[in-house]
């Protein structure tokens, strides 16, 4: 299910959509989806320090730099988050989000409750959305469902699920993904209403406020 968005009002400024939920709680679906069907909103495209992998696209699926490239930028604030993972950065730059936003774009970054964190930080203004299991045991479910892992791989991810699901509290939106096709709507409806508050349209309000 998706909103009708034909005839909304675009932004001046767009929104920095912070997306953050436990493995197995179907954000990347709703990103996806929401990603297809909603204007003016693109994937924040991470840069890493590892090699591309064959068929990765430089700018499309990463922006591939060197470690020094990328400890440089660390150095001089121009990251907005950033991890090492198993001996490579990852992270987002702050410049090209900050443009995009300036031009009345809206980006949307799918990151663990760490880098909310930073990002909340390093930007204030970034709107934080938690997408929840209804359960944990739902949750265990979908992940056994998969039929991918074992026992002690399963639990490893249900200990770590719980571990993320301790910081909704800090995020301004929580989606509860039970019915998919209700969660599209919700999330998606969470997006539409953010980026028509007041303060990202002050040339409307100055037409009819005076």
């Amino acid at each position: 299910m998706s909103l009708d968005v034909s005839a909304w009002t675009a932004p001046q400024r767009g929104a920095l959509f912070v997306v953050t939920g436990a493995s197995g709680t179907g954000k990347t679906t709703l990103v996806r989806e929401a990603l297809a069907n909603l204007p003016g909103i693109a994937w924040s495209v991470s840069a890493t320090t590892r090699a591309a992998r064959k068929g990765e696209v430089h700018g499309e699926d990463y922006l591939f730099v060197s470690t020094e490239a990328f400890e440089r930028k660390l150095q001089k604030g121009e990251l907005l988050e950033w991890a090492k993972v198993y001996g490579n950065y990852y992270g987002t730059l702050r410049k090209p989000v900050e443009q995009a936003l300036a031009r009345g774009e809206s980006i949307l970054l799918e990151i663990d409750v760490q880098g909310a964190r930073q990002v909340r930080e390093a930007a204030p203004e970034a709107v934080l959305v938690f997408v929840l299991p209804p359960s944990v045991e739902s949750l265990e479910a979908r992940l056994r469902g998969r039929a991918t892992d074992d026992d002690a791989t399963i639990a490893r991810r249900v200990a770590e699920a719980r571990e993320q699901l301790q910081g909704v509290a800090e995020f301004d939106y929580i989606v509860v993904n039970d019915v998919l096709a209700s969660a599209h709507h919700r999330f998606q409806a969470v997006l539409v209403a953010e980026l028509q508050r007041r303060h990202r349209h002050p040339k409307l309000v100055e037409t009819f406020a005076g």
